[in-house]
């Protein structure tokens, strides 16, 4: 039995190999994307220019 246990905890280590890491790689940009990023930055710009106007009226 204690050659049991000692035969294990020898192989245990030899079980736990990991895979290398693999360095994601990001997807290209897609047109659908581009809209919506097009669409938040008018909106903030428009924002913007609402907050100076309000603050330009005070």
């Amino acid at each position: 039995m204690r050659q049991l246990i000692i035969l294990c905890a020898l192989t245990m280590p030899f079980q736990a190999h990991a895979a290398s890491f693999q360095r994601p790689i990001p997807n290209p940009q897609t047109a659908t994307a581009e809209f919506w990023f097009l669409t938040a930055s008018v909106g903030l710009l428009l924002a913007l220019v609402a907050v100076q106007w309000l603050v330009r009226r005070r």
